[in-house]
């Protein structure tokens, strides 16, 4: 079981990889669902499993920092697509990619930080992470949308990325 937890999170880091290739504009909605379906699966089998060799357990830890930055941009992408107010008329929603550009990059090494403060078991170090990532937009967070967006992308991409490494932590002794 601990070898299909693997193969789970290379999967869900290439298929991350490939969704966010496809850019933010012509990726798929269901994409982000069938991540969070892999993603669940392979924590239901590193649960299930659990109790995995250290070669194992290092090697999860790799693919779940490589998932959670490959697969969290288009799983934040679909979670600011849903908050979408433009389906009933409002302008320059959470959608609008217009709003906090370089989003994206930011969000990458956000989702590495976050990982690898959660595998050294560092709650400072996630503190200190979300701190300058607000300290930095903090000028551009004054329009309601780009609040809106910082926010929902933020909680989406730090929430994505404690799942993947959720996953690694349960194959632990």
């Amino acid at each position: 079981m601990n070898i299909a937890v693997l193969v789970l999170l290379a999967l869900t880091a290439v298929l991350g990889i490939l969704l966010t290739a496809q850019g933010e504009r012509a990726r798929p909605p269901w994409g982000a669902a069938f991540l969070a379906v892999l993603m669940a699966l392979a924590g239901a089998l590193a649960w299930a499993g659990g109790d995995a060799p250290t070669a194992i357990v290092e090697t999860a830890a790799v693919g779940a920092v490589l998932a959670a930055v490959a697969g969290g941009g288009p799983v934040a992408t679909a979670v600011l697509r849903a908050a979408d107010p433009a389906a009933i008329g409002v302008t320059g929603g959470p959608q609008d990619p217009a709003i906090l550009r370089g989003g994206a990059w930011i969000g990458v090494l956000e989702r590495a930080a976050v990982a690898a403060t959660l595998l050294v078991g560092s709650g400072e170090g996630l503190v200190v992470v979300l701190a300058v990532k607000g300290l930095g937009r903090y000028a551009e967070l004054r329009a309601p949308a780009a609040a809106e967006r910082f926010i929902l992308g933020t909680l989406a991409s730090a929430l994505w990325a404690a799942a993947c490494v959720g996953v690694a932590v349960l194959l632990r002794d």
